[in-house]
């Protein structure tokens, strides 16, 4: 099947090279969508002032070189220069044809296969997830499944807290309290557990000492501290894991690849920076000095890599996670989904990864930036109590609220289907809440909003993937089998609305690769869902006048519902048989 815009395009490319010399070939056409047409090209108006004639005279000179013979059924020039473009319906048609008997389901593979490297969610040992957690989780897992999709090798990272000075403190605490510690980290109140080491730790002096002593022991390599340590690391690990599978997210143990991995390989990056006199001594502490950072006052704004007490930082680590992942993991893009507020550090962290060239052409690093998740007051989202809202309660209040509204809207459904869909909806509405917006920026979070069934919101989607489930249970079998075979014919607006809707999904996973935003997908999702209630609402499935307009219609309906349930599993979001 054929992205429009990928079949115009080289036909502009030829009419601009025929029209006015090749000097112009590659020229961006400036296609979009319209809604005076099919589509729009506005290239005559960027051309005028560089070929020195009207917008109108270019666009013309343009329709007179077009040949869009068996794809467009009228093509014009509008207003003052834009050339429209009417596709043929027979030629739409066929494409959805394609569409509907593609293996791959409309995503067309990537012309340029990559290692890519994700760097997401990154939880803390001994800490329960919380909110905060929640977008770097899910932007991060929608990118690993598109990126995946169009035939990239991903690798996920999932860069776990599990080293540093707290955890003397942890250890220290599971010694005090004994066997009755195992219990205690094994229960969801993880938090409760490193509050206690932190009030023991802040109130009792020789507490806090030995706590230092055991840092010194971990980091020795002390085998008793180790095994206390890993301890604590599989009871978290185990914690995630049940998260993990309630959000639905692809994240694995073989996935984790935390802060005590780079442990050894520190002091080895700070030797390779000096020896290539990228670090230098200042105030005590090992630092390198990226060009173009600097303070309030100018001055060179450091990079620290090894502190004045000798430990290391995030820095470190941060540029020791590069090396490896483009030197073992020979990856060509490396990802990292971390908010907003953390865009100096990794913007100096690749700089310094460049300079020590372990950030090398073709490889490159991006910090795919995201915003806060808001209250309805607008400041950061908390518990009534004004506390941190906890991610595993946070998912079941969402899948009992998502129930609660399944039930209303349909009581007829059993209590094992309705436990079911409720989580499929309950979870689909936090994921899509977060990726449908503009990642960069702040978004509210708004129970009422997220879990309406109607409107931009996932709950709308699957709903209309659930209605065409209906649709071909109440068919007669012999159509609904028969869809399968038959002739796409579009012949109502609707239909051919529809259609042409349904062929955007190659060129919206593309364009979610490439920038990196989900919420182009997203956009996608609700254009297609609207305009299938258009066409439900005009153009009679079941009731249709005959057997090849009612075949055609299943056809159309069966492509529209495997494309909501494809771009939602992208996003991490399952698409419900009913509701």
């Amino acid at each position: 099947m054929a992205d429009p815009k990928r079949e115009l395009e080289p036909r502009f490319d030829a009419a601009l090279r025929a029209a006015f010399g090749d000097e112009l070939a590659g020229t961006d056409p400036v296609l979009r969508r319209s809604d005076r047409a099919d589509y729009q090209a506005d290239v005559a108006m960027g051309l005028a002032k560089r070929l020195g004639k009207p917008p109108r005279v270019i666009a013309q000179a343009i329709v007179d070189a077009l040949d869009m013979k068996g794809i467009c059924e009228k093509v014009e020039v509008a207003g003052p220069g834009f050339v429209n473009l009417t596709l043929a319906p027979d030629w739409l048609a066929r494409e959805a044809k394609k569409l509907a008997e593609d293996p791959r389901g409309g995503v067309a593979l990537a012309s340029r296969p990559e290692t890519v490297v994700i760097d997401y969610s990154a939880p803390n040992v001994a800490k329960e997830m919380h909110v905060g957690h929640v977008r770097s989780t899910v932007i991060g897992d929608a990118l690993a499944r598109v990126l995946e999709a169009v035939g990239h090798r991903v690798i996920r990272q999932n860069h776990l807290g599990d080293w540093g000075t707290p955890f003397g403190m942890l250890i220290e605490h599971l010694l005090d309290v004994g066997a009755e510690a195992a219990e205690a980290a094994n229960v969801s109140d993880l938090d409760a557990f490193y509050r206690a080491a932190r009030a023991k730790f802040d109130a009792d002096p020789a507490f806090a000492e030995r706590s230092r002593q055991r840092v010194v022991l971990l980091q020795g390599g002390d085998e008793k501290t180790l095994a206390l340590w890993r301890q604590l690391v599989d009871t978290s690990k185990r914690y995630f894991g049940a998260v993990y599978a309630k959000l639905g997210v692809t994240l694995k143990d073989a996935d984790i690849c935390g802060e005590s991995h780079y442990n050894p390989l520190l002091a080895g990056v700070v030797s390779e920076l000096e020896a290539k006199g990228l670090a230098k001594e200042s105030d005590g502490a090992i630092c390198v000095f990226p060009a173009g950072f600097t303070n309030k006052e100018g001055e060179p704004l450091p990079l620290i890599v090894r502190k004045q007490d000798g430990g290391y930082g995030y820095a470190t680590t941060d540029l020791a996670a590069i090396r490896e992942r483009t030197q073992t993991l020979k990856a060509t893009r490396i990802l990292y989904c971390v908010g907003a507020p953390q865009q100096q550090h990794f913007a100096m962290v690749f700089a310094a990864a460049k300079d020590a060239g372990w950030l090398a052409e073709p490889a490159r690093a991006e910090h795919v930036a995201f915003g806060s998740i808001l209250g309805p007051d607008k400041k950061m989202f908390k518990t009534r109590e004004g506390g941190t809202v906890k991610l595993s309660a946070l998912l079941d209040e969402a899948i009992e609220r998502a129930g609660a509204a399944v039930k209303e809207k349909n009581p007829e459904l059993d209590d094992a289907t309705r436990a079911s869909v409720a989580r499929q909806i309950g979870i689909g509405a936090i994921k899509y809440a977060d990726l449908s917006s503009d990642r960069i920026k702040d978004y509210i979070f708004d129970w009422d909003r997220m879990l309406a069934f109607d409107g931009n919101t996932a709950a709308y989607l699957q709903y209309a993937h659930a209605r065409i489930r209906s649709i071909f249970r109440k068919a007669d079998p012999a159509d609904a089998a028969a869809a399968a075979t038959s002739a796409i014919v579009l012949r109502e607006p609707a239909e051919r609305a529809l259609a042409l809707e349904l062929l955007g999904l190659e060129s919206a996973v593309a364009s979610v690769a490439e920038t990196l935003q989900p919420h182009r997908l997203c956009t996608f999702l609700f254009a297609v869902a609207t305009r299938f209630s258009t066409f439900f609402e005009q153009c009679p499935v079941l009731k249709a006048d005959d057997e090849a307009t009612r075949r055609s219609r299943l056809a159309l309906s069966e492509l529209t519902a495997k494309t909501l349930a494809k771009a939602l599993d992208l996003l991490g979001i399952e698409a419900p048989e009913r509701m």
